[in-house]
């Protein structure tokens, strides 16, 4: 195979590999969350926690693992996300977004890994709402902060998509409201718009970017190889 045959090949290759990887992070993040035990109610509820931790232990750990493991792949997504926006001409905007979703991202893992508390709790014969109690000051702290961040960097990624998308009008303005409410369902202390709004909305706002991003790939093999 010539070197003129494979170049087209390996680009598309290359976008729908980096598509592939858009398209992971929130479908992760839609399952590690429907997989969480339900807390629908307003939260921190730690009396909630506590009743449907006991009832399937081995879930609400393995849940909170897949959470992490969720938030890192919604990280990688945009840092993918970022290099696509580069390529059609996007300078800061999404360059600060990715720096700030990456850090926001990092301390929504940082959450699971305090929910484990739970899993000690349960093992050693302690209370788990007391264990909540006595760790909530700092959930609450890590969750603001975390939120915070990750809804600005993602407001920042809407601006830069509204912008530089290669898209027609409507699909960029539901793609960039999207993503100003996946990262301001973070904010919102509801096990429903935690749970539910917010995966849907990252769902809505990034698959349709993994499509472009794939697209895309297949325009420039085809430009590539007309004579």
């Amino acid at each position: 195979m010539s070197a003129q045959a494979s170049a087209p090949m390996s680009s598309r290759s290359t976008s729908n590999a980096a598509a592939a990887i858009v398209a992971a992070g929130p479908v992760l993040l839609l399952g590690a969350l429907l997989w969480h035990p339900p807390l629908p109610g307003r939260l921190p509820d730690n009396d909630a926690v506590a009743e449907a931790a006991a009832a399937d232990i081995t879930r609400w750990g393995l849940s909170h693992l897949a959470a992490a493991i969720a938030s890192a792949a919604v990280a990688v997504a945009f840092i993918v996300i970022r290099s696509y926006l580069r390529e059609r001409g996007d300078g800061w905007f999404s360059a600060v977004g990715v720096a700030l979703v990456v850090v926001g991202s990092t301390l929504f893992a940082v959450l699971p890994g305090m929910e484990f508390s739970v899993l000690a709790a349960h093992e050693t014969g302690i209370d788990i709402a007391s264990a909540q109690d006595a760790i909530q000051p700092w959930f609450i702290t890590v969750l603001i902060a975390g939120s915070l961040v990750f809804a600005a960097g993602t407001t920042l990624f809407a601006v830069a998509v509204v912008r530089y998308a290669p898209m027609g009008r409507t699909a960029v303005v539901a793609i960039a409201v999207s993503l100003v409410v996946f990262g301001v369902s973070r904010v919102v202390p509801v096990g429903v718009v935690q749970f539910y709004v917010q995966p849907a909305a990252a769902l809505l706002a990034l698959l349709p970017l993994a499509v472009a991003i794939s697209a895309g790939g297949s325009h420039r093999t085809s430009v590539v190889a007309e004579p």
